[in-house]
């Protein structure tokens, strides 16, 4: 799946809203808040649950990565996810 496919279906699915659980939010970090190196996704079954995470790393922006972009809206899908959340901008870590 090409990126900015991938892109438009991940900010569709955020722009819906809450719906429900399964819940997933996807959360952005970085060395600064112009290159995200990190994605957390972070997963709710039901209201209550724990959250479940996956992080995934790269060496450039993962916003920018292709395959990240595609895994994380295979990710959406087979979670059969009801609500996409996304946490604004890029939080720095040290």
């Amino acid at each position: 799946m090409n990126l900015e496919k991938a892109k438009k279906r991940i900010a569709k699915q955020i722009n819906k809203g809450f719906d429900g659980y399964p819940q997933l939010t996807l959360a952005y970090f970085g060395a600064s808040a112009d290159c995200a190196t990190e994605v957390v996704v972070g997963f709710v079954a039901e209201a209550g649950a724990a959250v479940q995470e996956q992080r995934f790393v790269s060496k450039q922006d993962a916003r920018q990565d292709e395959t990240i972009q595609s895994v994380l809206v295979k990710i959406i899908e087979r979670a059969e996810a009801r609500t996409v959340t996304e946490i604004p901008g890029t939080a720095v870590i040290t």
